[in-house]
């Protein structure tokens, strides 16, 4: 039996820089704070760190136009802080992966301020600059931020590709000075120490180079009116289509697999370093060995409902697409989507169905990636004044509602509902004035959301058995202790059940069978289970029993929205 690597055991929790801890007083999250606030992802459970954009940024679009990839953000601190982050992490046992932004720059950049300067400057070429077309861009492409893809620059007289904002112009991977450039970026983190990355963006890496126009039948402001949480829900099938049509020619080109190959190689240099991708194409694992270890599965979260049917529907098809050797990664949130405690809520049963969402997480088989505020039920803080949100894409879409005749107050409304500010409120410790986040009286970057002051933060859900904190260490603590859990495959059971998901995890060694249990319902279910020969169980986890009981499987009756993990026994 081989040996699991670190990464493919480990839970990783997503820390958003700017919104986790305050240490400095100034309203901005930052590494001082981040370190101080370390022995809480231990006491949690947790493994790994994934961290958000640290380096220097204009902040465009907060933090992913990087001026500098080789420093800190002033207001993060500085590369002696990181440094104290990076090494009080690894002694608590934690590793640390950062994100990777590799398709561009900021647009103040040393790099693109060369290459804008002249025609004829040896970085002109690390960007991708074209001559207009009648008297307009090079062609009809359009950014999903808002507009045109294409930039004018006047001083040289062509326009430069922006696949997100003009302030993030692409870089041209085409071009090996800027490949080198970049791994050289890359082994500056690795050097002291980094564990790896996440990488931001890989499918827009390169575009046709044809510049083809489009043909999408839908303009680009029906297309956005028509999106819910910024991408189109799996099986809408005509915001699919016209989503690919308007972008299919700027994203996942030939060439990106290699680039990935050739990042792979530079990773593994360094022992035990890992790669994962945002995008959840599994072809990018390659061979399964020679581009990412991981990459996300996206498809899972894409609902506003998870139920048994879709839940099983995915991982039949996620885990028959996996190359051999490839290993499966799961997450429900991150800092570009609706939280997990609001985009799956029935408006009656939301903690219930947080808290399966929570155990369906870290009972599947793969690598769980949790999002900061998670383990509290953070939900999402809708902005009601536009001068408050920092979402450029939200602020894009009001200024553009307004254009349009939209009334101030429902353009607010519609930003509100497609801004991502909703999912990035700074983390809420206590219950005093800004949540223990920020000093009082400190205006923080965004708005806390007030569910801080009813109960909503880690001090107040400590001491208290039945929070959503210690729901969370509890079923962190069933993963580490249960072998079957960590490296058991996934083997669905009672396939017609509508309103319960079941699963077995058989561990490697074929010494540990378990048996999860998820009743998405507010009703009672009875369950009967054949399972050639076994015909009871040993609860090691429940919502609504107490443990290591033995149970029956065959009329097993789960309570609303119960959670149930059992070792089953011969």
């Amino acid at each position: 039996m081989t040996e699991l690597k670190w990464w493919q055991k480990a839970v990783f929790y997503q820390i958003y820089p700017r919104s986790f801890a305050d240490g400095n007083g100034d309203g901005i999250g930052d590494f001082i704070g981040m370190a101080a606030k370390l022995d809480h992802l231990v006491d949690l459970g947790v493994d790994a760190i994934w961290i958000s954009p640290h380096f220097p940024s204009p902040q465009f679009d907060v933090g992913y136009d990087i001026s500098d990839y080789v420093s800190v953000a002033p207001e993060y601190g500085s590369l002696e802080d990181f440094k104290k982050f990076l090494d009080g992490s690894h002694e608590r046992g934690m590793k640390v992966i950062l994100d990777l932004v590799l398709n561009h720059t900021s647009h103040l950049h040393q790099w693109f301020i060369d290459s804008r300067s002249d025609r004829n400057h040896p970085k002109r070429d690390w960007y991708v600059w074209r001559d207009g077309k009648n008297g307009g861009p090079p062609n009809n492409w359009m950014s999903p931020f808002g507009g045109s893809a294409w930039e004018y620059d006047a001083a040289t007289d062509q326009y430069y590709y922006h696949f997100f904002l003009k302030e993030q112009p692409d870089l041209n991977w085409r071009n090996p000075e800027v490949r080198q450039a970049m791994w050289d970026a890359v082994r500056f983190w690795l050097d002291l120490g980094v564990d790896g990355y996440r990488l931001d963006a890989i499918g827009t890496i390169f575009e046709d180079p044809s510049l083809a126009d489009h043909t999408s039948k839908l303009s680009q402001d029906d297309l956005r009116r028509k999106l819910k949480h910024g991408f189109p829900y799996e099986g809408d099938q005509e915001l699919l289509d016209a989503w690919d049509a308007m972008y299919k020619l700027q994203v996942e080109q030939p060439g990106v697999h290699e680039l990935m190959q050739d990042l792979r190689r530079v990773l593994d240099e360094y022992d035990e370093r890992i790669l994962v991708g945002e995008n959840d194409d599994v072809s990018y694992y390659g061979n399964g060995s020679n581009e990412l270890q991981m990459a996300f599965n996206f498809p899972l979260m894409k609902t506003s409902r998870l139920t048994p049917n879709w839940i099983r529907a995915n991982q039949q098809e996620r885990l028959s697409l996996l190359p051999p050797g490839a290993w499966p990664c799961n997450t429900l949130n991150n800092h570009d989507a609706s939280r997990v405690y609001s985009r799956y809520s029935d408006g009656v049963h939301t903690d219930a169905i947080a808290r399966t969402s929570a155990a369906l997480m870290l009972t599947m088989w793969g690598t769980p990636f949790l999002y900061n505020g998670e383990e509290i039920g953070m939900s999402d803080y809708r902005l009601t004044d536009i001068s408050l949100f920092r979402d450029p894409p939200a602020v894009w879409f009001y200024k553009h509602e307004l254009e349009e005749g939209t009334p101030v107050e429902q353009a607010v409304e519609l930003a509100a509902d497609y801004s991502r500010d909703r999912c990035r409120t700074p983390m809420q410790w206590d219950d005093s004035p800004n949540a223990g986040f920020s000093p009082a009286g400190v205006t923080t970057w965004l708005p806390l959301n007030p569910n801080y002051k009813q109960g909503v933060d880690v001090a107040s859900q400590q001491s208290d058995p039945g929070s959503m904190l210690n729901h969370y260490k509890r079923l962190l603590r069933l993963r580490r202790q249960t072998p079957a859990l960590v490296d058991g495959a996934y083997i669905a059971v009672n396939e017609n059940a509508e309103d319960y998901l079941a699963f077995l995890r058989r561990s490697a060694d074929g010494k540990q069978t378990c048996l999860v249990m998820l009743n998405l319902s507010a009703q009672v279910q009875q369950a009967d289970f054949d399972l050639k020969g076994y015909t009871q169980a040993r609860c090691l986890f429940s919502t609504h029993r107490p443990e290591n009981g033995a149970l029956h499987l065959n009329g097993l009756q789960l309570a609303p929205f119960e959670v149930l993990v059992t070792e089953l026994i011969s």
